[in-house]
C-alpha cells in the first residue's frame, strides 16, 4: 500500500547578507510554497546563528525549521527549489514517519 501522506521536517539556512528584508522575503516565499502543498505547517525561525563551519567564507546563517505533513512527491520538488534559490546556503529535508 502506498503512503498517502507523511510528516516531514525541513531546516534551511539563509545567507544573512541578503539583509533583513531579503531574509524575510525568502522565508515567506518558502513558507507559502509549503502551505500551498502541505498541511499542519509549523514554522520556527531560529534566527541568526554561528555556523559549525564556514560556507562560502561565511560564518553565520539565518536558520528556519518547518514541520509539515504532505504527500511523498512534494519534498523532492521543495528540495529542488531550495537548491536553486539564491540566498539559501544549506537545506535538509527529513521524513519523520507517518
Amino acid at each position: 500500500m502506498a503512503k498517502v501522506s507523511a510528516n516531514y521536517e525541513v531546516v534551511f539556512v539563509v545567507d544573512p547578507a541578503q539583509g533583513e528584508e531579503g531574509v524575510a522575503a525568502l522565508v515567506n516565499n518558502f513558507k507559502s510554497l509549503i502551505e500551498q502543498n502541505a498541511s499542519a505547517v509549523e514554522v520556527e525561525e531560529w534566527g541568526t546563528r554561528k555556523l559549525a563551519y564556514p560556507i562560502n567564507y561565511k560564518t553565520e546563517g539565518y536558520y528556519v525549521l518547518v514541520n509539515f505533513t504532505c504527500a511523498p512527491e512534494f519534498p523532492r520538488e521543495l528540495d529542488r527549489k531550495l537548491r536553486i534559490a539564491d540566498g539559501i546556503m544549506r537545506s535538509l529535508i527529513v521524513c519523520k514517519g507517518e
